[in-house]
């Protein structure tokens, strides 16, 4: 049986700097994957590419071979030697290549544990890969598995249930300030890029007006654009604290721009309707007293960020389940590769026609009130029928000269006589 491969580097092995120097974009990955699937000792391949790692996933007949090729490959391509990034390297053979797939695919393996984005890059690879023809039977069965293990991973536990940025910790505390935050208005202070972010989580829960305050008021009127949102000037801020329900605020200000005695003075008209105050900005844009009036909350950066550590230790308690269910995916899809093989593809061949013949025997028997030697002689029929049916299939897929495609034919008969539970 050939071996399940998989070399790469990732943001726990090496810095930034050497990662880049060895990516590969979009249009390199399709000429890489080609050149690799031409490769003597390469029978499939995948390539992953991505800002936090680059990996190479192959099935080869010949480990050592396959992965010194593939070294010298990518050192090549990139035109940098291999020894610049050779101690970052990480090689994983069989159920560990497998283990690891299954485990980034499902981001436990992920800079931030939980986050989606991933599985998306991995099945853009997947799709290159199959479009490319570089993926075969087996890597093809190893993929579709991943995907269906990430997919129960990410709705049988929390992994990604809890915000982990700080635009998106904002815009939940939000949440439960609010109940819902349908048709809320919201003035943007400023345009950081946080800030802005925030703003498009917002907008994803369907706010209603949003209002730009910038210190240039023609940058304002440029993002409040994008937002299909409207500019407002800076001297304009108080004014809109009567009636809008979110601020976020992320300027270069020395002092705060909104402070207690602003707020306090809207509070009458606002008629006791919350205003959420999002402080990005450091140092702070919104004085901290805010918070100390009625139905005004303040959050700053700080806060956010303690939100953010709180949910990510729920993550990586999450993340144990998630490491439960790729064991239980590794150990299943070992079985499936060991029936890749010739005997026990048959044996479970012979197993699941005897078990047929087996049970219409005994209705045969029950229907005809058969026995004694007439049912033995039905048995000893049965039984030469299953050798006569097996011969033809057994002296195909154990003759020589098929090495390259005895892993698609037996795949082809597992798949015929549903020998495969999963």
């Amino acid at each position: 049986m050939p071996d399940i491969v998989l070399l790469g580097i990732n943001h726990k092995t090496a810095p930034v700097e050497i990662r880049e120097c060895i990516a590969f974009s979009q249009d390199e990955s399709a000429l890489a994957l080609q050149t690799l699937h031409r490769m003597p000792f390469i029978d499939e391949v995948i390539l992953f590419s991505t800002c936090n790692r680059v990996e190479v996933l192959f099935v080869t007949q010949n480990t050592s071979a396959a992965i010194a090729e593939t070294k010298k490959f990518i050192a090549d391509f990139n035109k940098i030697p291999v020894e610049k990034f050779e101690n970052a390297l990480y090689v994983h053979v069989d159920d560990e290549a497998v283990r690891h797939v299954f485990r980034v695919a499902s981001s436990l393996d992920s800079m931030l544990v939980g986050e989606p984005q991933i599985l998306g890059q991995i099945k853009d690879a997947y799709r290159t890969a199959t479009s490319l023809k570089t993926s075969g039977v087996i890597l093809n069965r190893l993929l579709h598995r991943t995907f269906f293990v990430a997919k129960r991973i990410r709705s049988e536990t929390g992994i990604g249930d809890r915000a982990v940025s700080i635009s998106y910790a904002a815009v939940e505390l939000g949440k439960k300030i609010f109940g819902t935050l349908n048709k809320k208005k919201v003035l943007l202070i400023g345009a950081g890029e946080m800030a802005e972010l925030a703003v498009e989580h917002l907008i994803r829960n369907k706010v209603g007006d949003i209002l730009v305050a910038n210190r240039t008021f023609e940058t304002g009127v440029k993002l409040a654009k994008e937002f299909n949102g409207k500019a407002i000037r800076f001297e304009e801020i108080r004014d809109c604290l009567k009636f809008v329900d979110i601020i976020i605020s992320s300027t270069g200000a020395a002092d705060f721009i909104i402070t207690r005695d602003h707020v306090k003075g809207v509070i009458r008209t606002r008629r006791n309707r919350p205003i959420f105050f999002i402080d990005i900005a450091v140092p702070r844009d919104i004085d901290p007293a805010v918070n100390w009036l009625t139905n005004s909350y303040v959050y700053d950066i700080d806060d956010l960020k303690g939100v953010i550590d709180e949910n990510i230790e729920d993550r990586q308690r999450e993340a144990v389940k998630g490491e439960r269910i790729v064991d239980e995916a590794v150990i299943r899809f070992r079985e499936w590769y060991d029936g890749l093989d010739v005997v026990p593809t048959i044996t479970a061949l012979r197993k699941k026609l005897e078990s047929i013949a087996e049970t219409e025997f005994k209705k045969t028997l029950q229907s005809n009130k058969i026995s004694g030697q007439g049912a033995e002689a039905i048995r000893k029929m049965t039984s030469s029928i299953i050798n006569k049916i097996l011969h033809d299939p057994t002296v195909f897929l154990k003759k020589d000269g098929m090495h390259d495609n005895k892993s698609l034919f037996v795949d082809t008969v597992r798949k015929l006589f549903k020998l495969d539970s999963n």
